[in-house]
């Protein structure tokens, strides 16, 4: 009897897990990606997105994912014309440093603006190595980013 309790819980534990594996974070995979009002192509373009831009999922419907920004703007897009998640996004009022190692002793090898998108590496602590698409790779205390 007790084996029998023990393996509906798990079953019920596993069940219940499985909405939340829709949601997580994505990167749009194309240029001028258009994101719309409802999960349709004859929906409304709400806002068009450049590639590499993160977004995070709220729902998903059949191959429709929606989504919100850093900014809080929300919509829906197509998953064809995104990825798993490997970018993140500068989340501050107006720009940041990158360092040399991850530290805030590390050398600043650059300054980042707001909304700048930035491929992401590696994490270690607090930090996140980041890649610029001018190839500038330095480190960046996470906080800072989105997601």
């Amino acid at each position: 009897m007790k084996r029998l309790s023990l393996t509906i819980v798990v079953a019920g534990t596993i069940f219940c897990a499985l909405p939340a594996l829709a949601k997580g974070y994505l990167s749009v995979n194309v240029d001028n990606a258009n994101v719309r009002t409802g999960p349709a192509l004859n929906k409304k373009v709400a806002m068009e997105l450049f590639n590499g831009y993160p977004l995070k999922i709220l729902k998903t419907e059949g191959d429709w994912h929606m989504i919100v920004d850093f900014e809080g703007d929300k919509g829906w897009i197509h998953n064809s014309i995104t990825r798993p998640q490997d970018t993140v996004i500068v989340n501050v009022k107006n720009s940041l440093n990158m360092r040399q190692q991850p530290s805030t002793n590390g050398k600043i090898i650059a300054t980042v603006e707001r909304g700048v998108v930035l491929n992401k590496l590696e994490q270690k602590g607090g930090w996140t190595k980041v890649k610029h698409s001018s190839g500038t790779t330095g480190w960046i205390y996470s906080p800072l980013l989105w997601p």
